[in-house]
């Protein structure tokens, strides 16, 4: 069988088949590497941030390697969807949350209790810039019950379209906005007329992700036999805590409005 060869730069991760992925992503970022592909190896687009794939090669179905690569977006015929087309493809925040199976009725608390301020400016310079909301996430997240009924107040009183896709069902998308790594969300990409991303918010207030981080400082140990039902009770009294405390609702409202109007200016 004839090889071609692969120039393949910065590499992220370099995992062969007798390697653990854990292992194997302890390997430096940055890892110059130039491997020669067999002929008929098929190349998989695993992610996108900016202009970089993310891809993975595979030999008759056996995962060989990831690689990261510079590109404008298209390899080989292969398109990435763009923040636009998941907008397009997304249904309305109304239709997500009237279709929510879990924590419904604590998101609808939010949202009926919520006012959004009108003396201070913010509203007015969102109707002005008519900006469109595509919001990543899912209905069991205790951080999406506080923060989506909140932005979807923001995105009504300024009649900005607001639509919802989850996480789960295309990771590609909150690929591209990880926080710290991980794949927390709510998400809330912003775009504009042209469909071309302008800014980003969440998933969590500053002093909100402070008070979670002071909570889980108290739960016990992962090995310890009660760890598990001291993390339940934990998220449990954060949910309640949230549905209730109408001054983590400010935090939130506050510190959107903060980062969009950055964003903007």
């Amino acid at each position: 069988m004839r090889k071609r060869s692969v120039n393949v730069a910065a590499a992220t991760t370099n995992i062969f088949c007798s390697e653990s992925k854990a292992t194997a992503t302890k390997r430096p970022a940055g890892t110059e590497i130039n491997h020669t592909l067999w002929k008929g190896s098929i190349f998989i687009v695993l992610e996108l941030k900016n202009t970089k794939l993310a891809l993975y090669s595979c030999l008759n179905g056996v995962f060989i390697a990831k690689y990261r690569i510079e590109h404008d977006k298209t390899l080989g015929g292969l398109s990435m969807k763009t923040e636009q087309q998941y907008f397009n493809d997304a249904i309305s925040i109304q239709q997500y949350m009237d279709n929510m199976t879990k924590l419904k009725e604590e998101s609808f608390r939010i949202y009926d209790g919520f006012e959004v301020p009108v003396n201070d400016g913010f509203i007015e310079m969102l109707k002005s810039k008519q900006l469109k909301i595509l919001t990543i996430t899912e209905d069991w997240c205790g951080d999406a019950m506080l923060n989506n009924p909140i932005i979807r107040r923001v995105a009504e009183a300024a009649g900005l379209d607001m639509r919802a896709v989850l996480r789960d069902a295309d990771t590609d998308l909150i690929d591209r906005y990880l926080t710290n790594g991980g794949r927390a969300i709510p998400v809330y990409v912003l775009l504009d007329d042209a469909g071309q991303v302008v800014g980003k918010w969440g998933p969590r207030a500053p002093e909100l992700q402070d008070l979670v981080v002071s909570k889980r400082a108290t739960l016990p140990d992962k090995e310890d036999p009660a760890f598990d039902d001291a993390q339940k009770a934990l998220y449990a009294e954060i949910r309640e805590e949230n549905m209730t405390n109408k001054s983590y609702w400010t935090y939130v409202y506050e510190d959107f409005k903060k980062q969009v109007t950055a964003a903007l200016q």
